[in-house]
């Protein structure tokens, strides 16, 4: 239910630019810009501060899976607020909540992914779930199993560990990585593949790539692949059907360890609670988790490992021994309540078989927006979506950067009543899983009008594509 509050917008946005640093806000704007605040939701809508109704066509951030303004969500989180708000999650110390909600995911995990280790989002469950495979081969007397493989185009976290397996190009600049140890290899983008190369070849050339380059370090070096059922914030690159399947082989022939990080694909986006067996085929040793774990309404994250790995960790050899790695709020009593309701809501309403029957229906209507001229690609599954634009169809020159695409489409689209998240010349879609029907073919109609509107104001300022 929307409240009667009103906002000062002028007021509010002075103060934001007068005090609040925005992550990938482009710094020669950060202080002229008018930001877009964000008041207000229900369902699967959002308000501004002036009352503007908007779809919400990115979920948040990939992550509002059940919706805003669920009551019972916010009467757990209070509930539990009042009952125990916080305790140290370290050493053998627990919590009702941490210990419930690690169970129902266990029992979700695929294989004998039955530990679950609690951090504070995403980024912190990839750091955490690499230093522990740092920790597992320091561990069984194999330390020189330091390396770690990832593709280009992927996003796994902004902690200096999670953010050096990230390989996207734009966020890349001016921060120092790790390198020695840290190998990107092409990102497995069919609509980027070699021209006339077939399908099936470009995915043999995918697992050629990460097979040749274990061999060219060292097996016995190499500690783990880490990669998203679908790379998501790199632009909702599906990769090849089987893909998975065959770097999981690949990874179990060398004994490399294979990391699935379902920050984003986990909790229902693709259908699932997790993807990579049902979805793709796979049992990886670990599974990293976020976002969905709670529907975005309360920070929490987690990783899982195979009982495999962890019980090679707490035999008589661990006495003394202890994995030095962990957050003030681990497993936070407050968190674990929100993300046991969510669930709760995810089972009782059958969100995920609700996305298996809307997700092709989604897929279909955005697909159709591949006949404007400057849509080079419209890929995803379910309720994941990236339209890329390009300049020239034939070549898939991507919509320069100088054409100031993101600010053009996002205007359009927000004053229509739609918000996407636009990066570059891609723009992505990942609403609540709650969007009916009559949404989707809102927010489809919105956007064919809201594109055709930018291709009227490139025309406008002289800027010409090829079909």
């Amino acid at each position: 239910m929307i409240s009667n509050l009103k906002y000062d917008t002028v007021a509010l946005a002075a103060l934001d630019r007068a005090h609040i640093i925005h992550p990938w806000c482009p710094l020669d704007k950060a202080s002229a810009a008018a930001p877009f605040i964000v008041a207000e939701s229900d369902g699967a809508y959002v308000y501004d501060s002036d009352g503007r109704r908007m779809l919400d066509g990115i979920g948040g951030m990939w992550c509002v899976n059940i919706g805003y303004g669920r009551d019972e969500m916010a009467d757990a989180i209070a509930d539990q607020a009042r009952r125990l708000c916080y305790f140290s999650p370290f050493g053998t110390l627990s919590t009702p909540p941490a210990i419930e909600f690690g169970r129902r995911l266990a029992e979700y995990a695929p294989g004998d992914l039955k530990h679950v280790f609690f951090t504070t989002g995403g980024s912190t469950a990839v750091d955490s779930a690499l230093r522990f495979v740092q920790f597992y081969f320091n561990f069984i007397g194999q330390p020189a199993k330091k390396h770690i493989i990832t593709r280009e185009y992927a996003y796994h976290g902004s902690t200096f560990l999670s953010a050096s397996v990230s390989g996207k190009p734009g966020d890349r600049g001016l921060l120092d990585f790790v390198t020695d140890t840290v190998h990107h290899l092409p990102a497995p983008n069919p609509y980027r593949r070699p021209q006339g190369q077939s399908e099936a070849d470009f995915l043999d050339t995918k697992i050629a790539d990460l097979e040749n380059k274990i061999i060219e370090i060292g097996p016995d070096k190499v500690a783990c692949f880490i990669a998203e059922p679908i790379m998501a914030s790199g632009g909702v690159i599906v990769p090849p059907k089987g893909y998975h399947r065959r770097t999981l082989e690949v990874c179990r022939k060398h004994d490399v360890l294979y990391i699935s990080d379902e920050v984003v694909t986990g909790f229902g986006r693709l259908g699932a609670i997790f993807a990579s067996e049902p979805v793709f085929d796979i049992v990886p040793d670990i599974i990293t988790t976020a976002k969905g774990l709670t529907s975005g309404y309360v920070p929490l994250g987690a990783f899982l490992v195979s009982d495999r790995l962890y019980a090679r960790l707490t035999g008589p050899e661990a006495k003394g021994r202890f994995f030095a790695n962990g957050f003030t709020y681990s497993a936070h009593p407050v968190a674990c309540a929100a993300g046991m309701k969510n669930l709760d809501i995810i089972e009782r309403e059958d969100l995920c078989g609700r996305v298996r029957d809307i997700g092709p229906y989604f897929q279909e209507r955005l697909a159709g927006l591949a006949d404007l001229p400057i849509v080079g690609d419209v890929r995803g599954m379910h309720l994941m979506t990236c339209i890329e634009f390009v300049k020239d169809r034939a070549t898939k020159e991507p919509i320069p950067a100088d054409w100031e695409f993101p600010r053009r489409i996002i205007e359009e689209t927000a004053k229509r009543g739609l918000v996407v998240r636009p990066m570059g010349h891609l723009v992505v879609l990942s609403p609540p899983l709650i969007i009916t029907r009559a949404q989707v073919d809102e927010a489809a109609d919105i956007l064919r009008t809201a594109i055709g509107a930018v291709m009227d104001g490139l025309a406008r300022d002289g800027l010409k594509w090829t079909d």
